[in-house]
């Protein structure tokens, strides 16, 4: 593996990090960042085919949504339809008529990169303000022992143990894919990726259940195993498929990588393709099934 390829990975990694233990906006901005990046990407994407979508008004409403999010994640999910809305009235009244294909692509813009990837905002905000010691909403471990001693759980943030726990199943869904599939894949998993394998994907998913059921006993989660089997299934399967689903839209486009931003590792998307779905799966499974779990 490059070294490009590995010092890009531990920055990113270290960026995470930081950027979720501080939540609040500064949580944002990085997310935001990422978002940015990410639309641009995608709609080079679209414009390889030929499509013109509304970039710059996806682009304003899309940084919109996730100042909202901040904000009042109860009004964030109002944004999508009123934001298309906008979305379709800006092309309607374009000099050259827009086609259904810029009007799709740009609404898909917003969904896919956007609305999607917003959940993680939405899922480190969960019981922050409570806890919030410094500027801009966010939170400083009093003492490290917050984090390391599992005793002082409860002292931390419960948006903050469960963003990191989701970022480490996916990390270890890719993880153990690339590398069993690298050296031990043998069965073609879809044309869409020709280099990913059966033995790939159910190593990666694998990976991903055992962390979640160390994760789940750690953090004393309700039926520990049963929550983080489902939760290790639910995230390994959707980070598959974000893989996937950003490998049909660059072969569509023609292209190898999204970009060539990260060295080693291509675009935002190319990196961050595997966290898009998983998002609002990890957010409602927290809010809405974990409480019924006894």
């Amino acid at each position: 593996m490059p070294w490009s390829r590995i010092i890009s990975a531990i920055i990113a990694i270290a960026l995470a990090l930081v950027a979720t233990l501080l939540g609040g906006w500064y949580f944002t901005i990085v997310i935001a960042v990422s978002i940015f990046l990410g639309q641009l990407e995608y709609f080079n994407l679209v414009q390889a085919r030929g499509i013109v979508p509304a970039a710059k008004t996806t682009l304003f409403v899309s940084q919109a949504l996730l100042i909202i999010c901040t904000m009042d994640g109860s009004l964030a999910d109002a944004v999508l339809p009123l934001g298309g809305t906008f979305i379709c009235f800006y092309l309607l009244f374009q000099p050259k008529m827009a086609t259904i294909a810029d009007i799709s692509a740009s609404i898909m813009g917003l969904f896919y990169v956007a609305y999607l990837s917003s959940y993680w905002v939405r899922l480190r905000g969960i019981g922050s303000a409570a806890v919030s010691n410094i500027p801009l909403q966010g939170y400083w471990p009093n003492s490290w022992t917050d984090i390391l001693d599992q005793k002082n759980l409860v002292a931390l943030p419960p948006g903050f143990t469960l963003t990191i726990l989701a970022f480490l199943c996916i990390w270890a869904a890719d993880i153990g894919a690339y590398v069993v599939g690298k050296f031990f894949g043998k069965t073609r998993l879809s044309d869409i990726s020709p280099k990913k394998t059966v033995e790939g994907a159910a190593f990666g998913i694998a990976a991903s259940v055992a962390v979640a059921i160390a994760g789940s006993y750690y953090l004393q989660l309700p039926q520990f195993l049963f929550t983080g089997a489902a939760l290790g299934l639910l995230i390994g399967i959707a980070s598959l498929l974000g893989d996937l689903t950003e490998s049909m839209l660059k072969r569509d486009a023609g292209v190898k990588d999204s970009g060539q931003l990260i060295p080693g590792h291509g675009g935002i998307l190319d990196r961050t393709d595997s966290y898009i779905f998983t998002a609002p799966l990890v957010y409602y499974f927290v809010t809405l099934l974990l409480p019924l779990i006894r």
